[in-house]
């Protein structure tokens, strides 16, 4: 069986090739594309001298195969530029696993929050995180979910095996889920909230949906056309006629302009991502999926005439698109002519009553799939990982092999077993000898086990706990609050949560570190026992 090494570097090679053929079949239509155009109008220009009509012809003829050309070019641009992508997540699939992932760009840093009970202590977030290992969303609720997926995963053990279905499923998928990426590597502001674009889709604007007004905005223009015709066709109308009817179209426009505009702004704004969410809906509804989640997903890819969401999106972008004129100079003219404002609102609200609501659903179940498929990649990299067995019996956390996702060279792996016998490991040993990053281990695959990922460890069975730690508290200067204090908060957080929720998981890392050994040791043995006598497990 070929390693995901082998694969990479394979599809890698093959790309470059099919973008080089690309670049050079692309350089020759551009060429073809000049020459046409230069030799046919010399030509047309040559034979029109002798002969109106065939200099016409050619000219016509020319003017086709040019347009043709373009067309062809256009085509051959955007595989070239699908194929550049694909090739770019072979490589940054190969420094994944040559650990160079740690130079990504997207380390997710703005995720980071202290307050969040084990986050900042496991290195989910920020540089060299498993964030910044895992995450291949391109989108905004991809990213989005990637990290809910971290820190606010299922807590129900059904729900954690349909997302473990749905990663085994789309990690045996990667031509599909590479696709899934390059279509949104093109996306611009990936950081961009599209919150401003679902409050649009779902606001209603009664006045552009009336029936009345339909027909008002859609027979005004027409007429004023016929009385323009009619003025210079047509002897008997005068002038005034329809300029006064141009004059109060143009009135029409002034009113409520501003509101108008402002609607328009919004949707505008997204109009190159709605092309690109309208490819990756359709990639997603094209495919044929067996695992539950996934399944559900793609059955709420519907509006509630049952049309496709792809189909409903790529209205929309041609809707945006008719937009794009609206600061031309001579648009102003047409505008006038058509009321061309009120025809988009009109068709705009029209798309809105079919879909609006629904918008924001699509698009954040492109965003779940974006996350899953993330987590496939990691599978897929790691097959020697294991898919750990979840119960929701009685706390537990047993392992053999288990390692640290993060570590490759120096990864050392370790058995772990914790069970309400033995209730709580204290972890014992010399400076840099590995403590903190043991404890860091079993947190941080506890979390890729909610997130429905597969695990560092030959097997792991752990129950569903509330995770907490407390390893890395600073001083916050801001609200005056020393390191030492700081890690009293924490532990009092963790006490409290051990006696109001049924099961806890803890990770305490030489607390107490602001007083001395004998304190120290005393308030941890009065601590342990407190946590102990609750049910909690921890190391």
């Amino acid at each position: 069986m070929a390693t995901p090494q082998h694969n990479y570097l394979k599809r890698k090679v093959r790309l470059e090739k099919l973008s080089d053929k690309q670049a050079r079949h692309s350089n020759r239509i551009s060429n073809l594309r000049l020459l046409t155009f230069v030799a046919g109008l010399g030509l047309a220009l040559f034979l029109y001298a002798q002969n109106t009509l065939i200099g016409f012809g050619v000219f016509a003829v020319a003017l086709v195969l040019f347009t043709y050309l373009v067309i062809v070019h256009s085509k051959v641009s955007t595989q070239k530029k699908l194929s550049s992508a694909l090739k770019l997540i072979n490589e940054n699939s190969l420094k994944r696993l040559s650990g160079e992932w740690v130079t990504f760009p997207d380390t997710g840093e703005e995720m980071k929050d202290a307050q969040h009970p084990y986050s900042g202590d496991l290195d989910l977030f920020g540089k060299a995180s498993l964030f910044q290992l895992t995450n291949t969303t391109q989108t905004f609720l991809g990213r989005e979910r990637l990290k809910l997926s971290l820190i606010a995963p299922e807590k129900n053990k059904a729900g954690i095996i349909r997302r473990q279905e749905a990663i085994a499923e789309l990690s045996k998928q990667i031509t599909w889920r590479q696709r899934l990426i390059a279509e949104g590597m093109v996306i611009v502001d990936k950081l961009h909230d599209p919150e401003p674009l679902f409050q649009w889709a779902r606001q209603k604007n009664i006045f552009y949906r009336q029936r009345w007004v339909k027909y008002l905005f859609r027979t005004l223009p027409v007429l004023t056309s016929l009385l323009i015709l009619g003025h210079f066709l047509v002897f008997g109308i005068p002038l005034w006629v329809p300029v006064l009817a141009l004059i109060c179209q143009f009135v029409l426009l002034i009113v409520s302009g501003k509101d108008r505009g402002q609607a328009f702004k919004t949707v505008y704004t997204y109009e190159g991502n709605i092309k690109i969410y309208a490819k990756i809906l359709k990639l997603l509804e094209d495919r044929k999926f067996t695992s539950p989640l996934l399944q559900e997903l793609q059955a709420g890819l519907k509006n509630k005439e049952k049309q496709p969401a792809y189909l409903q999106v790529k209205k929309l972008s041609k809707l945006v698109d008719s937009l794009s004129n609206r600061n031309n100079a001579m648009f102003f003219l047409v505008n006038i002519l058509t009321l061309w404002d009120y025809q988009c609102m009109i068709a705009l609200e029209e798309w809105k009553a079919e879909s609006g609501k629904l918008l924001s659903n699509w698009l954040s179940a492109v965003g779940e799939v974006e996350s899953l498929a993330s987590l496939a990649a990691l599978s897929f990299d790691n097959p020697d990982w294991t898919i750990p067995e979840v119960t929701d019996g009685p706390p537990v956390y047993s392992s053999k092999g288990l390692g640290h996702p993060l570590l490759s060279k120096s990864r050392i792996a370790n058995d772990i077993k914790i069970d309400p016998s033995s209730g709580i490991l204290l972890i014992t040993g010399s400076n840099m000898s590995g403590k903190s990053t043991l404890l860091r281990t079993v947190g941080i695959n506890l979390v890729l086990a909610y997130a429905g990922a597969p695990v560092c460890a030959q097997t792991l069975r752990c129950s569903l706990m509330s995770l907490y730690s407390c390893m890395r508290i600073s001083d916050n200067l801001e609200q005056s609050i020393s390191s030492f204090y700081a890690e009293l908060l924490r532990i009092k957080l963790i006490v409290q949560a051990a006696e109001k929720e049924k099961q806890v998981f803890f990770l305490l890392d030489e607390i107490f570190k602001g007083t001395n050994s004998q304190d120290r040791h005393t308030g941890a043995k009065l601590l342990n026992k407190q946590l102990g006598k609750r049910g909690a497990l921890g190391m």
